[in-house]
C-alpha cells in the first residue's frame, strides 16, 4: 500500500539511548507517521473506487442506452441538443475522469512503481495526459455551458485547473531531470489537485449530514457562503496540510512526527464520514 504523502522518505539514523527523558523515539515517530500515511491511502482511494463506480454506472449507462438528456439531472447543461462538440466535451471529460481516479491510484502504490517501473511511467504518461484534458474540458464547461453556482465558485474551479496544469509540468519537468524526490512530491500536488472535485462533494455531504441539512448555502440555486469557501478549500485545504506534513517530515522532530501522524487519523477518520455520507446520498441511490 502507497505512503501518500511520504513523497521523499528520509533515511532515518538508528536510534540512540539520549536517558530517560526521551519518551518516544525516531523510528516509532516515524511509524506511526508512516502508518497514518497508509491509513489515509486506503480510505481515499476507496472513496475514489466509489465514484468511479457512481459515473460508470450513471453517466456510462446512460450513454450506452441513448439517454443523454438524464445527465442533465445532475450535471447541468451537461447534454445539450445538437452541440456535437459540446456534448463530445463533456463525455470525454467524464470519461478522463474516470481514468485519472483509476490511474492515480495505482500511480502512487508503492509495490507498483519498485516492482512494474515500465508500467508506472507510462501510467504516469496517461495520468498526465488526463489531468491536462480534465482540466481543458472543466473550463469549456464552465465558461461556455455555465453550470451550478456562482461566479465566484467558477473561479475557483478555473484556479484548481491551473494549479493542475502547473503541477503536472513541474512533475514532468523533475521526472525529465532525474530529480525523483522532487517529482513525487509534485505527483502528490497534482494527486491532490486532481481530486479536487472529488473533495468538494465529499466535504459537502459531510456538512449536511453533520448540521443535518443544508446550512450555509441555497440548495435551489448551489450558492452561499459556505460553497464558496468550499470551492476553493476542495484544494487549497489538501495541499496546505500536504506542505505541513513535508516540513514535518524534513524538520520535525519525534513528538511533532506523532502529532502529524495523529491529525492525519482524525482528518481521515472526517474524511471517512464525509465518503460515506456522499455514497449514501448522492452516489448510489441513482445507479440503484
Amino acid at each position: 500500500m502507497s505512503r501518500i504523502f511520504n513523497a521523499a522518505v528520509a533515511t532515518e539514523a538508528h536510534d540512540r539511548a539520549d536517558g530517560p527523558r526521551r519518551t518516544v523515539t525516531p523510528g516509532i515517530a516515524t511509524s506511526a507517521l508512516n502508518a497514518a500515511n497508509q491509513f489515509w491511502f486506503a480510505v481515499a482511494v476507496a472513496g475514489q473506487l466509489m465514484l468511479v463506480v457512481y459515473v460508470v454506472g450513471f453517466y456510462g449507462r446512460a450513454a450506452l442506452q441513448g439517454q443523454l438528456e438524464s445527465w442533465n439531472r445532475v450535471l447541468p447543461h451537461g447534454y445539450v441538443a445538437g452541440d456535437t462538440f459540446g456534448n463530445l466535451i463533456v463525455a470525454v471529460h467524464l470519461l478522463f475522469a474516470t481514468i485519472i481516479t483509476l490511474g492515480g491510484a495505482l500511480q502512487l502504490t508503492t509495490g507498483v512503481r519498485r516492482l512494474w517501473p515500465t508500467l508506472h511511467r507510462w501510467n504516469g504518461r496517461l495520468y498526465l495526459l488526463s489531468a491536462m484534458l480534465m482540466s481543458v474540458g472543466g473550463l469549456v464547461m464552465i465558461w461556455t455551458r455555465g453550470g451550478a453556482g456562482d461566479l465566484s465558485q467558477h473561479i475557483a474551479i478555473t484556479l484548481n485547473a491551473l494549479l493542475i496544469m502547473g503541477f503536472a509540468g513541474m512533475t514532468v519537468r523533475h521526472a525529465i531531470a532525474r530529480r525523483f524526490d522532487l517529482h513525487r512530491r509534485w505527483a502528490l500536488r497534482l494527486f491532490l489537485a486532481v481530486s479536487g472535485v472529488w473533495f468538494f462533494r465529499v466535504g459537502l455531504m459531510f456538512w449536511i449530514a453533520v448540521n443535518q441539512g443544508p446550512v450555509g448555502f441555497d440548495p435551489k440555486t448551489f450558492q452561499g457562503p459556505f460553497l464558496t469557501f468550499l470551492a476553493f478549500a476542495q484544494y487549497l485545504l489538501p495541499l496546505a496540510i500536504l506542505q505541513l506534513y513535508f516540513h514535518v517530515q524534513d524538520h520535525g522532530t519525534p513528538g511533532r512526527r506523532i502529532a502529524m501522524a495523529c491529525g492525519l487519523v482524525v482528518l481521515t477518520l472526517l474524511m471517512a464520514v464525509g465518503i460515506v455520507a456522499a455514497s449514501m446520498m448522492m452516489w448510489l441511490p441513482r445507479i440503484l
